[in-house]
């Protein structure tokens, strides 16, 4: 399963609630290098709230985060330079184009040069349409190029909310081996999906949430 040294998260007994909802009830886990989490339970268990607030968008009640087994309220830059989040929304700028949308978002962690953006492009199949406005690209051609953000911010720690949504079987299998070799470098990878991953036996943990 990739190495299983270096920074690892860890939940301790998170609760939080979504208005009078108790969304996550004392949920504790922990992911290190070389791990992949998939996140299951029915519509309504929390997933996304699971994702947000490893993320930092929401934060539990009771309970905390640890990254390299320090809380992450303890150094936030670090975590958040460590971490890569794909919601539902893919978070681009329609007016602008994949190229502007990824070296606008790239440079607020590194410098990154248009040959890097061009490979990535290139290895989710979405090249041809570097240069064109994100609003004419199609839904699944925009959900590459959000997935070819996270890439490029070269995070150890990927957070992906249902990443293949409007993906073809061709391009759930080609995203999923994307997931995997991040994984077997060493890096970690939680993620909700509704699709079937093929994946290489051993390399993903389920996380089962209760509605």
């Amino acid at each position: 399963m990739g190495q299983t040294a270096g920074p690892a998260l860890r939940a301790d007994n998170l609760h939080l609630w979504r208005g009078t909802r108790h969304v996550l009830r004392g949920l504790s886990f922990s992911a290190g290098a070389g791990e992949m989490i998939h996140v299951r339970g029915p519509n309504g268990c929390g997933k996304t709230s699971l994702l947000r607030t490893l993320a930092g968008f929401l934060w539990p009640e009771e309970g905390r985060l640890y990254w390299a087994d320090q809380p992450v309220e303890a150094d936030r830059d670090a975590y958040c330079a460590a971490m890569a989040y794909l919601g539902h929304e893919n978070a681009l700028k329609a007016d602008m184009t994949p190229l502007e949308n990824l070296r606008y978002a790239s440079s607020v962690r590194h410098p990154t040069s248009v040959t890097e953006v061009d490979s990535v492009l290139e290895r989710l199949g979405v090249a041809a349409q570097r240069d064109l406005p994100v609003r004419s690209l199609s839904a699944g051609q925009r959900r590459r190029v959000a997935m070819a953000r996270v890439m490029l911010a070269g995070a150890s720690l990927w957070l992906l909310d249902e990443p293949f949504t409007n993906l073809d079987v061709a391009g759930v299998a080609d995203l999923a081996g994307i997931v995997a070799r991040h994984v077997q470098d060493g890096g970690i990878a939680i993620l909700t999906t509704h699709s079937e991953i093929d994946l290489p036996p051993g390399t993903v943990r389920n996380l089962e949430l209760a509605a």
